[in-house]
């Protein structure tokens, strides 16, 4: 598929709706407000094609931003690009879906490590969001010891980090918290020391969940 045929398939599936729920959720023009089950779709249309999402990331449009990390390659894409796309992230809806497909890079590890020390509201909310992947990546070679090291930073840096970088640190204490029993004994005493974490959602009914009690319950599921 071509970079005009994507396009066209995209701006045919949006809806004024979709636009203005999006806008609410901190998406910026321009876009075509495409439903994220059509956007797969496409997706799924399409298959591998690093060349066009390099193309369609480089419009500038989140809808295809959003098809672009669907059709990456995530064993080909470089840190080169990755580096370049995180540096365009500006709202926490293409931050999801960028940092799912570099935890899917060769690259996780040294990005995880290198956006969670940098600055930038979204670049250290990618960084975080990495950590979160991989502690859910129960075939990762992170350690405990290197996980309880974000055990710390987290606890050390959440109350003064910025309003989105607070909502993805505490969810990484919580991947953290489920990976293994050691990482929940240690992660639930970090969100008790933590307490509650405040995040403006904007005007949407998102929250940020209790780590305490969000950790507790998966490991009741889990029994």
């Amino acid at each position: 598929m071509t970079l005009a045929e994507a396009l066209a398939a995209l701006e045919a599936s949006g809806t004024e709706k979709k636009r203005r729920t999006y806008a609410r959720h901190g998406v910026p023009e321009p876009m075509y407000g495409v439903g994220y089950a059509a956007i797969r779709e496409l997706g799924k249309s399409i298959g591998c094609d690093h060349a066009l999402a390099g193309a369609l990331w480089a419009t500038g449009n989140h809808d295809a931003r959003v098809l672009a990390t669907l059709v990456a390659d995530p064993a080909a894409i470089t840190e080169e690009e990755l580096d370049a796309w995180v540096q365009d992230l500006s709202n926490y809806v293409i931050t999801d879906m960028f940092a799912e497909l570099a935890a899917r890079s060769p690259h996780r590890q040294r990005k995880q490590e290198q956006w969670t020390t940098t600055t930038g509201e979204w670049i250290r909310s990618a960084g975080w969001l990495l950590i979160a992947h991989a502690a859910m990546d129960s075939d990762g070679e992170e350690s405990d010891r290197y996980f309880e090291v974000f055990l710390n930073t987290a606890e050390k840096q959440i109350a003064n980090a910025e309003n989105r970088v607070r909502h993805y640190m505490n969810n990484a204490v919580i991947a953290i918290g489920i990976r293994n029993d050691s990482l929940r004994r240690l992660a639930l005493a970090t969100a008790t020391r933590i307490g509650e974490v405040t995040v403006d959602h904007g005007r949407t009914s998102c929250q940020t969940p209790d780590a305490t009690a969000y950790i507790k319950r998966a490991w009741e599921r889990k029994k």
